[in-house]
């Protein structure tokens, strides 16, 4: 419900969405399970929607609530230390590193090899504090601000902007979910709109 809150927030002000998005995270507040993934499913389901690729040198990890907020999760540091370990094993390149919510930042308590790693930039930590931020930092594209009145059928974020291609793809998609109902049906659903 909280993806399936944000994306209607965002996105479903005018137009009904085309799409459901349902995901079920069991939170248990243990060291390295419950809800954490979250932010990262978002992340890939605006980049199926945007049609704009992820980078897959970033790990992800953080909660996300439904105004697209980035929370802090537990084990952060085992997080971090273990992609870490992994992208040491294939060999650092400097593009590797993991995004975390900025509520974790005071609970970082790293290994020296990678505070070392991070310090001569071939391994990074960010932290961002919502989604918006984060699809940024994972596509190297504005997340795209919202434009003034949201009717007229203008464009609802910037040009070019991850969110108006995610918008434009879900109008498409409205569009094509109105064509497949029968004529009586389709009054009653221009109305709704």
């Amino acid at each position: 419900l909280i993806l399936s809150g944000f994306l209607t927030q965002l996105f479903g002000r005018e137009n009904p969405l085309g799409l459901s998005a349902r995901l079920v995270f069991e939170q248990s507040y243990s060291e390295v399970e419950g809800d954490s993934a979250s932010s990262a499913e978002l992340y890939a389901l605006l980049s199926a929607l945007s049609d704009i690729p992820l980078r897959q040198s970033v790990a992800v990890t953080g909660s996300v609530d439904q105004r697209g907020q980035v929370q802090a999760v537990g084990g952060i540091n085992e997080k971090i230390e273990g992609f870490f370990a992994v992208c040491q094993a294939a060999g650092l390149t400097g593009e590797q590193g993991v995004m975390i919510p900025a509520g974790n930042l005071s609970d970082l308590m790293l290994r020296e090899e990678v505070v070392e790693a991070v310090r001569q930039g071939q391994f990074h930590v960010w932290a961002v504090a919502d989604i918006a931020e984060g699809i940024e930092l994972l596509t190297g594209l504005p997340a795209g601000a919202p434009l003034g009145d949201w009717h007229g059928g203008a464009p609802h974020f910037d040009e070019g902007s991850v969110f108006e291609r995610a918008d434009r793809r879900l109008q498409a998609m409205a569009e094509k979910a109105q064509l497949s109902l029968p004529q009586a049906d389709r009054k009653a659903f221009n109305t709704a709109l």
